[in-house]
């Protein structure tokens, strides 16, 4: 039978950018190098594969994640040493900055690292490298369709601080007047009527997400490794 893990790929904007939280390993194999959170499935403790990636959270992070999305599931002979094959079934999370985690069993500490420092490679834990990729790929084409998964972006916003948003994700500038058109015209989006933001001679009007189109978190859910 094959060895079976969750790894969690949780992923925020601060700072500009898209990052993702890493931990570095107190245990063999790979101890010292940051990676993944994750951990093995418990039949005896986990009723489902959420079940177990809520569970791996806690022990790992300290707290359960929101947005939870079943990404991949990716297996094969050389994955991990400690196994002739291994199988890891990966959850993408998407939370804000002021998610709360603390490193918990086997975890020595917690680290928010950009993405574009991870994606192509890096000396990263097993093949976390690439599952990060996968994850990174599969929600930028997510904010590239202007969809935003319930809860990851702070509302109320102005346009500009969306398109900030995504402009940090996607990792490129986009055009002023084709994202606002795109947001007005996708229904994406609803002003707040007598909410504005800003200075008294230009204010900016606040939105909301449309909640029928949004409350689904737009997932992707990918059947396979690149």
């Amino acid at each position: 039978m094959p060895f079976v893990r969750t790894e969690l790929v949780v992923l925020c904007v601060t700072v500009g950018a898209l990052q993702v939280l890493l931990s570095r390993r107190e245990e063999e194999p790979h101890a010292g190098l940051l990676g993944l959170p994750g951990g093995v499935l418990r039949i005896d403790q986990d009723v489902s594969l959420e079940a177990a990636a809520q569970r791996v959270a806690r022990e790992r992070l300290g707290r359960e994640l929101p947005n939870l999305l079943q990404l991949c599931a990716v297996g094969g002979a050389d994955r991990d040493p400690r196994a002739p094959w291994a199988l890891s079934v990966v959850y993408r999370s998407l939370v804000q900055p002021e998610l709360a985690v603390k490193p918990g069993k086997r975890v020595k500490s917690l680290e928010w690292v950009a993405v574009d420092k991870v994606s192509d490679g890096g000396d990263l834990a097993f093949d976390h490298a690439r599952l990060i990729a996968q994850a990174v790929d599969a929600t930028r084409e997510q904010v590239a369709a202007m969809e935003f998964p319930h809860g990851w972006v702070p509302e109320p916003f102005t346009l500009p601080q969306l398109q900030a948003f995504a402009e940090a994700v996607l990792g490129r500038a986009l055009d002023k007047v084709t994202f606002r058109r795109r947001a007005n015209t996708s229904d994406l989006v609803v002003a707040l009527e007598g909410q504005t933001r800003g200075g008294a001679f230009r204010p900016a009007q606040l939105y909301r997400f449309q909640k029928p189109s949004h409350a689904s978190g737009g997932g992707l859910l990918r059947p396979g490794a690149r």
